[in-house]
């Protein structure tokens, strides 16, 4: 791993090929998936009749998936110490999916394919994280998650935009749009196959054994438990993305310029996550935790009581401002709390917890929506974030003396 040489004199780490291969497999995948999500709640409510607190479950069932599979798949390249066959099974899964959304003829098969996709968005995470922890330097490891983050999100950008100017094109052709998606997950298989490396060595782990063990889990230290505690409480105000766009068809936008809603949000956080990671790197990760929760409460009260377009527009960008500081610097905290021949494991069990908090925030973000409005719902999410907050500066102490 490279050397380069920082202002001061002062040597700092080259962030490796490998993290750059793994955030453009990121970014193709993402451009096809968000092409079919920036459309899927609007399609299933618009189209198929679904309800809000239909498509609130079913996102936090698609996202729990993932988690509770993370922890298996996290676990499993810990103990086998290889991770990219599980990195290139999890892709290969989720394009596998995709010409299932175009072929779809009812509300069922749209379901099962978010499920499956979201199985393999679980399998290959983890393993994905940790493999990133295996070849980076501690010194730049935030700024290494803020770079796959950052191109991560670029493809959440273009997705959007495509599926905008798609939608415009085709004069609204969901299925059109859907099949245009089936093409860049493919690419992102290709790059894993042929451009992403295991490292030199992996050492398998002597203790992490299938299925997981409680063992296992008791030699993850209290510094990673504390921040994975303080993941869920914040995971509880930051409720899936499709209600964002449900608000944004609530106020009369047009179905084709529904996908602006993400273009805006992910936008702002492809630009902040790269530099708030290498700011997190030399600053200390609480404190940009903290930035990002305040952040996540102005984008909650906006949504809430501002009117109108203007008032989506900020909250829409504060959103994705808040992603931006926090996703990548809670990956770097969990790389840092964990064992290296944990790594997977660990990713996994966070993940996991996040998932299920995830779940809820989604299902009762669902019922509060229909049950006493949208405003309700984001106020909700803005309490819920001020105890995440909270609960950080408690366990700051702790969690800084680790990491």
């Amino acid at each position: 791993m490279a050397d380069i040489t920082m202002k001061g004199g002062k040597p700092r780490h080259a962030i490796p090929a490998g993290v750059w291969a793994l955030g453009f497999v990121s970014l193709f995948m993402d451009v096809s998936s968000e092409m079919i999500h920036a459309l899927l709640p609007v399609y299933m409510v618009t189209v198929l009749g679904a309800s809000a607190l239909s498509v609130g479950i079913i996102e936090g069932i698609a996202e729990a998936t993932a988690a509770i599979t993370k922890v298996f798949s996290g676990a499993i390249s810990d103990w086998f110490g290889k991770r990219k066959l599980l990195v290139l099974a999890g892709y290969g899964m989720a394009a596998l999916t995709k010409p299932v959304f175009p072929l779809a003829p009812s509300i069922d098969w749209l379901v099962a394919a978010r499920f499956v996709d979201r199985v393999g968005k679980g399998i290959r995470g983890a393993p994905r994280d940790a493999l990133i922890a295996d070849i980076t330097a501690p010194d730049i490891r935030g700024a290494s998650f803020g770079l796959r983050q950052s191109l991560d999100t670029v493809g959440a950008f273009l997705g959007p935009a495509f599926a905008l100017v798609l939608m415009w094109w085709t004069a609204d052709r969901f299925d059109i749009v859907f099949w245009i998606a089936v093409i860049p997950a493919f690419v992102s298989v290709a790059i894993v196959l042929f451009l992403v490396r295991e490292p030199p060595k992996v050492a398998a782990s002597n203790t992490a054994r299938i299925p997981l063990r409680r063992q296992d889990l008791l030699r993850l230290p209290a510094a990673y438990w504390l921040v994975t505690a303080v993941a869920a409480i914040f995971t509880l105000a930051r409720f899936s993305e499709a209600f964002l766009l449900l608000d944004a068809g609530r106020l009369g936008l047009p179905v084709m310029w529904v996908p602006l809603v993400l273009i805006g949000m992910n936008l702002v956080y492809a630009l902040s996550a790269y530099p708030i990671g290498i700011l997190s790197d030399r600053f200390g990760r609480v404190t940009l935790l903290v930035i990002g929760i305040g952040l996540l409460i102005a984008a909650d009260l906006a949504l809430a009581f501002l009117p109108g377009f203007p008032g989506l527009a900020l909250g829409v960008l504060l959103w994705g401002l808040h992603m931006g500081s926090t996703q990548g610097v809670f990956a770097a905290l969990v790389a840092d709390a964990a064992p290296a021949d944990l790594r997977g494991t660990a990713f996994g069990a966070f993940n996991l917890v996040s998932g299920v908090a995830l779940l809820l925030a989604s299902v009762v973000a669902g019922a509060l929506w229909e049950g006493v409005g949208p405003a309700v719902t984001f106020v909700a999410g803005a309490a819920f974030a001020a105890l995440a907050g909270v609960a950080l500066l408690i366990v700051k102490a702790p969690i800084t003396q680790k990491s």
